[in-house]
């Protein structure tokens, strides 16, 4: 009881104590949104639009890698806190350990792999000849990085479970400075081009990594490195779980090869120029629905575990209206501040601007519903309902979203393709209610 008592997952019960448990990880994402989002300022500006261009092509290989390493994440972190809740500290240690090395081969895997076939890869994401050069420069560097890519998000959800929020979101707060320095050193002081903003990047993914493995090693609090034990169950678990999050990455993959190609076809490369704006804004915008479900998830684990029914309805109860003035507050952020976004990135380049302007006024209705459905996939991977959290989010960020964007642009064009992004959160949330509401009767 008194392990229990002294655990500050078992602790996050009330509204003011879940919001500020929360807290760090929503400032972490946000922070990650924000120097993401300045990494493509720096390309916009002081490389050009193709540059920005680019991005957007290889992003499906990143979306792989931050998938893999989400799956590990959210999938383990919710075994390693369900067995801590039950008291099964040793055991949640060795699952722990496991999970992070899994991540670790998998990274260096996914590098040898990619180098193997980088012209491949760039040719088959739809790179046009004036875009070549710029992704297979950028795409080249990330998966260098590709290890530190998947060490640096299983951190962000364990830090989480160990019950140190708050030192994920400095090691976060840190990297993203760091990222922003770098950009300004590679891209305005030494001119690198689009190389420069790669490297930024991935050494930002490493100092999390490294002082991260610093601080598993040597602190001996809840989580800590230990000797493992191979159990391919756990990991089976692990990525069963887990596996809405790669879902939504594999098909946010798709997606954007989606965007990417339609855009080309009607608008070109300044097309593609926009929605990689509007993309990355999104991120940013639902950075803090995605951190408070992220901050959250263990609590819900823990009590989950712990066989606590009442409070788990309670925290449920307080998180959705949470999440419910979160959405209200981004659609308004995004619906006027659109412009403003537009301007920050394509101020020389008046094609790209009014693309991405009129492209904001549409998309911007999608987050009044994307926060609950973001919130529902992840509430369902804390219970171990899997299945249920791989509904939403391949609903949300494939198949409804997929079908608008083969129907909708032979209809109205552009017009269509943002269109098809608040119609298929709506669509999706009319999946969500039931499914959320079935796992608080069970």
């Amino acid at each position: 009881m008194g392990e229990a008592q002294s655990n500050p997952l078992a602790q996050s019960t009330r509204g003011v104590s879940l919001i500020r448990f929360a807290a760090p990880s929503m400032v972490m994402m946000l922070f990650m949104g924000l120097y993401t989002i300045v990494d493509t300022f720096f390309v916009a500006r002081f490389v050009n639009t193709d540059a920005l261009s680019a991005i957007n092509i290889v992003c499906p290989v990143i979306n792989l890698i931050v998938g893999l390493g989400t799956m590990l994440a959210s999938g383990g972190s919710a075994i390693v806190a369900r067995k801590m809740g039950r008291g099964d500290t040793t055991q949640a240690r060795q699952d722990f350990t496991l999970i992070v090395l899994t991540g670790l081969f998998t990274g260096l895997a996914i590098t040898v792999l990619g180098l193997l076939f980088l012209e491949e890869i760039v040719w088959g994401l739809g790179a046009s000849e004036r875009l070549f050069p710029y992704c297979q420069d950028y795409l080249a560097i990330q998966l260098l990085f590709a290890t530190g890519n998947i060490m640096q998000v299983l951190y962000q959800n364990l830090f989480v479970t160990a019950g140190k929020p708050g030192l994920g979101l400095v090691l976060s707060v840190l990297a993203g400075v760091a990222n922003i320095v770098l950009d300004y050193l590679f891209l305005v002081v030494l001119q690198l081009g689009i190389k420069g903003a790669a490297l930024g990047t991935g050494i930002g993914y490493m100092l999390p990594v490294l002082l991260g493995t610093i601080f598993f090693f040597t602190d001996r609090s809840a989580l800590h490195f230990c000797r493992p034990k191979l159990d391919g169950s756990v990991l089976c678990k692990s990525c069963s779980n887990g596996v809405s999050e790669l879902v939504s990455q594999l098909s946010t993959a798709v997606t954007t090869f989606l965007f990417n190609a339609t855009m080309m076809k009607l608008l070109g490369e300044e097309g593609v120029a926009a929605i990689t704006v509007i993309l990355y804004a999104q991120f940013l915008l639902t950075a803090l629905t995605i951190g408070f479900s992220m901050g959250v998830a263990p609590v819900v684990s823990y009590h989950y575990g712990s066989g606590d029914r009442a409070q788990l309805k309670k925290i449920a109860g307080i998180c959705i209206r949470c999440i419910l003035t979160v959405s209200l507050f981004v659609f308004l952020l995004a619906f006027f501040g659109g412009a403003t976004i537009a301007r920050l990135f394509a101020k020389e380049n008046a094609a790209v601007f009014a693309i991405t302007k009129a492209g904001f006024s549409i998309v911007a209705f999608g987050f009044l519903f994307s926060g609950s459905n973001i919130f529902a996939s992840a509430f369902l991977t804390a219970l171990s309902n899997g299945k249920a959290s791989t509904a939403i989010s391949f609903s949300r960020t494939f198949g409804f979203l997929i079908l608008f964007l083969l129907v909708l642009p032979k209809l109205f064009q552009v017009t269509g393709v943002w269109l098809a992004i608040p119609l298929a959160e709506l669509c999706t949330l009319g999946l969500t209610v039931p499914l959320v509401r079935h796992s608080m009767k069970g």
